[in-house]
């Protein structure tokens, strides 16, 4: 894995195939977008402005799926990420 801070934002990565995600804070919960979201199994239920990307909304006190957040990064790091850098 490699890592970035792009836009106040960690992105993650592997070496040589783009990016796989990226965690922005708001005020009341961390949105993590899966930059090939769609292409995840099953996706990430937020949708966006762009086809690929999906986001996963995390409060606070609301209950994690960490089984679920697992696979979804491990799915996303067999696939090409977001941009080359």
């Amino acid at each position: 894995m490699r890592k970035a801070v792009k836009w106040n934002s960690p992105f993650y990565g592997v070496e040589g195939q783009g990016w796989l995600l990226s965690f922005h804070c708001f005020t009341k919960y961390v949105k993590v977008a899966f930059f090939n979201g769609a292409s995840l199994r099953p996706p990430p239920p937020g949708p966006s402005k762009s086809d690929d990307t999906r986001y996963l909304d995390v409060h606070e006190h609301d209950p994690l799926d960490e089984t679920q957040l697992a696979a979804w990064i491990h799915q996303a790091a067999a696939l090409p990420g977001w941009g080359k850098g």
